[in-house]
């Protein structure tokens, strides 16, 4: 008899199995995989990991994959609005029933191996997308740096490195080379890897020599080039025509864009995608959550960044799409965030504040955020609020025709600014 038969009731239980909630490592989740049977599965696998870009980058492989006729898995997190948004087969959420189904089925083969919420949830994917039985190819987004993290645990045919930038530290180490050897960790011997930041850190490049890896770097071995109503792609020594710009808002996803493209063309000999099919999968893409743009009398923007890389993007994009009044800024982060040098990049873009305390584990609360927004920003205004609804209903009180609203620093952040919203 399964321990639960609902959704929330295996959530609920999971988040009690480890109080930290992290436990790096893959010798657990190997086990379970072997004992399910599961530990070569009959799809091709291509691992994203990174430190920003990795949902932007799995929606669009998803999207253009889709789009030429394959039959696609996909494994994201964290959620943003259900659980379900994490395992998606050809684009769609999967069912709690099925959810359900194989954390039963995880449950029982993992008999008294301890598992965190996140490896019960990475390998009840995996046993979805394996009782499919037809799926060609899976996307797996790393949760966590990339070496120890669950998805590891199965063989990257192709392997997506997005970015290298500073955030985890406690997990990953303390500068760039730290976290770009952990990065480099999805890595497979003999087998290609894709990078997407033009800059990766020399850990990373020493650690693709080591193995032998075929990396192929952005700015080096593919790139790309704006042009008027699209942009163009060369790698491997090819070349597209003008395609259309990613349906993800910001300049940035052509950085995104562009290492996909080049994980698309390792694909090639058992998937090939042709011209059109990058082309509609780059006008359907979708992905809630990434300079979301909900268009009005005030304009609403919903963005997860909540590191200084990302704070960065956000600040490009802010600026790339300037606007007629104010811009009004709703913010929550978890403790152990770059608060500060977030801050630091995002100052001149808003002129008043709204804190938000946030429901969820190591919140950060609105009087620490409010006291760094008052040192790095100055005069200002800036007020605090107990929940992200309260503060995102009084911006948009606040808020006059031609203002902008921008909800941004966590998940927890846009989900419950978005539950109002829509």
């Amino acid at each position: 008899m399964a321990r639960f038969n609902t959704l929330a009731g295996w959530l609920a239980w999971q988040e009690t199995l480890n109080p930290a909630g992290i436990e790096l490592g893959l010798e657990r989740v190997r086990s379970v995989l072997d004992r399910l049977g599961h530990a070569d599965p009959p799809f091709a696998v291509v691992t994203v990991g990174g430190t920003n870009g990795k949902g932007s980058s799995v929606a669009l492989l998803e999207s253009i994959l889709l789009a030429a006729g394959y039959r696609v898995g996909s494994y994201t997190s964290p959620h943003l609005l259900r659980y379900n948004e994490r395992v998606r087969i050809q684009g769609g959420e999967v069912s709690d029933a099925r959810l359900c189904a194989a954390f039963d089925r995880v449950d029982l083969a993992r008999g008294d191996i301890p598992l965190t919420y996140f490896e019960f949830g990475t390998l009840a994917a995996i046993d979805i997308f394996v009782m499919e039985e037809v799926l060609d190819i899976v996307l797996l987004e790393v949760g966590l740096g990339g070496r120890l993290d669950a998805v590891n645990a199965l063989d990257s045919d192709v392997a997506l490195v997005t970015s290298v930038g500073i955030d985890h530290q406690e997990w990953l180490g303390p500068d760039r080379d730290a976290i770009g050897r952990e990065k480099a960790g999805i890595f497979r011997r003999g087998r290609p890897a894709v990078c997407g930041d033009p800059e990766p850190p020399a850990s990373l490049l020493q650690h693709a020599r080591q193995l032998g890896v075929m990396l192929f770097r952005a700015g080096q071995d593919f790139d790309y080039q704006a042009v008027d109503g699209g942009w163009r792609w060369r790698g491997g020594g090819r070349h597209s025509g003008v395609l259309p710009l990613p349906a993800l808002k910001g300049a940035y996803q052509l950085q995104n864009a562009a290492a996909v493209l080049m994980v698309v063309a390792q694909l090639e000999q058992r998937f090939p995608v042709g011209e059109e099919a990058l082309r509609r999968g780059l006008e359907r893409v979708v992905l809630p959550g990434r300079f979301q743009v909900f268009p009005g009398a005030v304009t609403r923007i919903f963005d997860v960044g909540h590191n200084p890389h990302a704070a960065a993007v956000l600040a490009g994009a802010l600026a790339e799409h300037p606007s007629a009044g104010r811009t009004l800024a709703v913010v929550g982060m978890l403790a152990g965030k770059d608060h500060e040098g977030v801050f630091r990049l995002l100052c001149s873009h808003f002129d008043e504040w709204y804190a938000a305390d946030l429901d969820a584990p190591r919140d950060a609360g609105s009087r620490r955020l409010s006291a760094a927004i008052g040192t790095i920003c100055g005069d200002s205004p800036v007020r605090c609020f107990t929940r992200v609804a309260s503060a995102y209903r009084q911006a948009m009180h606040d808020a006059r025709p031609g203002d902008r609203v921008v909800v941004f620093g966590s998940f927890y952040t846009v989900a419950e600014a978005l539950s109002e919203a829509v």
